[in-house]
């Protein structure tokens, strides 16, 4: 990404992480650092939590609210559009019980995806009686051609991500959703690899659902997701039925006046305990920073940095992923050599993840040039004498 042409990039931003110096810690795309003002909004809330009678009725909500608004706007969306779920898991499990396929038609998704999507897609198909379509690229092409490929009439379901989570290779999903609504099929996003590093409008790829866990890029932390439900899907069945996803729900003194109506737009598909007292401030905290900084200006960050990577990985005989996100890449390595290649980068302070036929890297904004050194250094060592 040129900056000239682009979004400005951030400056260092090291300091607002916990990350000591010796640690290169280049495995965002498995569990990002926590942000130093995190920490301390999770501290202030665990103080809060542990004397109850400071919590008032209005408290059950204003968190949670907030928490949906700002992760709307990340990603074009509105905050009636989301829906606060605990895992990609249970994402998934919604957009299946309320999507439909006859029987068989297909639903696509990618060799070797993320294992909560593929298997929530087997149970969809043994209910329905469609048949689960597994995309594979052929030498020398892309994960959007090979889709593209695939998508016919026969699709009811595409279910890909905007970057393969192996190895950040790209998808072009714009392409990919006007693909899948001219033949009728569903679009299901998993953007857990992406949401807060790549730019996401949600009104111009018009999915059905798009998913994504808070603990990757949002900077968030464990068990706090989000699920964006387009408007024609909101009228759907929830997994769950509990009291606060219910209109009206803030009526404490009225919960026992059962309600059919549920509460407006995508919350009725809220997990029951969305309100997470002591997680809501850390992850609220984490989503005003990234609005703060931007996702573009995050992207317009991260990109030199894998570039960077990529191109001593390449100058070192390391084949890498091509396209890419700009926010994470693989380095290929036998299969043979990368366990002890990874072993080896923890010994030097270098923290990856091993996924797939790939080391997979992952920056992000507490990435250093001296990071990046120590990464190179780590390598080079190991190629000389593994």
């Amino acid at each position: 990404m040129n900056a000239s042409a682009g979004p400005t990039p951030l400056p260092p931003a090291r300091e607002l992480f916990d990350v000591p110096e010796g640690i290169a810690y280049f495995n965002t795309a498995s569990l990002a650092p926590t942000l130093r003002s995190g920490l301390t909004a999770g501290g202030a809330a665990l103080q809060w939590r542990a004397q109850p009678w400071r919590i008032q009725a209005a408290d059950w909500f204003t968190g949670a609210e907030r928490r949906r608004e700002l992760f709307a706007a990340l990603i074009g969306a509105a905050a009636d559009d989301v829906a606060l779920v605990p895992a990609t898991s249970y994402g998934m499990a919604v957009a299946a019980a309320n999507l439909s396929a006859a029987a068989g038609s297909r639903v696509l998704v990618l060799a070797d995806e993320y294992p909560s999507g593929v298997y929530t897609w087997w149970r969809f198909a043994e209910a329905t009686g469609a048949r689960v379509l597994t995309v594979r690229r052929e030498p020398g092409q892309s994960w959007t051609e090979a889709v593209l490929a695939a998508v016919d009439e026969r699709v009811a379901v595409v279910s890909v991500p905007q970057v393969h989570w192996t190895d950040g290779a790209l998808l072009d999903l714009d392409t990919i959703a006007r693909a899948a609504r001219s033949v009728g099929a569903a679009l299901v996003i998993d953007a857990s690899q992406s949401a807060g590093a790549m730019p996401l409008d949600v009104g111009a790829l018009r999915p059905d659902f798009l998913v994504t866990v808070g603990y990757k890029w949002l900077l968030g932390p464990f068990g706090l997701g989000y699920l964006y439900v387009a408007p024609a899907r909101q009228e759907g069945r929830p997994l769950e039925e509990n009291w606060i996803l219910r209109a009206d729900a803030e009526d404490f003194a009225r919960l026992i006046d059962y309600r059919s109506n549920y509460a407006p737009g995508a919350r009725r598909f809220d997990v029951g305990q969305r309100t997470a007292f002591e997680l809501t401030p850390m992850a609220v905290t984490a989503l005003e920073q990234l609005s703060q900084w931007t996702v573009p200006r995050i992207a317009a960050t991260l990109a030199p940095i894998t570039d960077h990577i990529a191109a001593a990985a390449r100058t070192r005989g390391l084949p890498v992923t091509d396209p890419r996100g700009p926010h994470m890449l693989g380095i290929t390595v036998p299969r043979n050599l990368q366990k002890r290649l990874v072993e080896a980068l923890q010994q030097a302070g270098v923290f990856t993840g091993p996924r797939g036929n790939a080391i997979r890297i992952s920056p992000h904004l507490h990435t250093t040039d001296q990071d990046i050194t120590q990464l190179l250094t780590a390598l080079d060592t190991f190629l000389e004498t593994g």
